[in-house]
């Protein structure tokens, strides 16, 4: 969230058109949307059990790689939007 504080102005300050500031703005949303989820997976797998299980591992390795691919996704759209 705090990287929000950053991110959002300069998506309004370097976005040239609507719609250039409306996708830079939503691989953002993607990403926080992705943390978001993420974070609730993880908070299950605590919740239900402290012992360690391959599975609840499983679970918590892919939520962060889908947090780590929104992340890449957000940066490679931010550098071909703004690569002109």
């Amino acid at each position: 969230m705090f990287a929000s504080i950053v991110i959002v102005p300069l998506a309004f300050w370097l976005g040239e058109s609507g719609l250039e500031r409306a996708v830079l703005l939503a691989v953002w949303i993607l990403v926080l949307i992705t943390e978001l989820l993420n974070s609730g997976i993880e908070a299950v797998v605590d919740r239900i059990s402290d012992e360690r299980h391959d599975l609840a591992g499983r679970a918590k390795d892919i939520g962060s790689a889908a947090v780590l691919i929104a992340l890449i996704n957000a940066a490679v759209v931010w550098g071909l939007v703004l690569w002109k």
